[in-house]
């Protein structure tokens, strides 16, 4: 009988074990090609470098509209720019026309 007893406590013993592996198996498996796992660290980098870039873009887009909404201050308008602005949206502006800006002579 204890033959037949220690028998059963290595079959669960091995049946334990085998599972364990295989719970460590799949783990490993999900750290090497899961979503956030080793394969994927190339993929996200880049996506962060392209995340990063427009961020960069956005931000002197925005840069841009600052500026420009402070040439447009009601109590301090540019004129040039107002005038620029007033051209192009009644359309008496060529598609071609640069605004040079110079500084004054002293």
């Amino acid at each position: 009988m204890n033959g037949l007893v220690h028998r059963k406590e290595m079959v669960r013993e091995r049946i334990v074990n085998a599972i364990a592996l295989l719970v460590l198996m799949l783990i490993g498996g999900l750290a090497l090609i899961g979503p956030s796992g080793v394969l994927a660290w190339g993929e996200q980098a880049a996506r962060l470098s392209e995340h990063e870039q427009r961020i960069a873009a956005l931000q002197e887009r925005k840069a841009e509209l600052e500026n420009r909404v402070e040439l447009l201050d009601p109590e301090n308008v540019d004129p040039d720019f107002a005038s620029e602005l007033v051209r192009g949206n009644l359309g008496v502006a060529h598609p071609d026309e640069y605004v040079v800006e110079l500084e004054p002579i002293d």
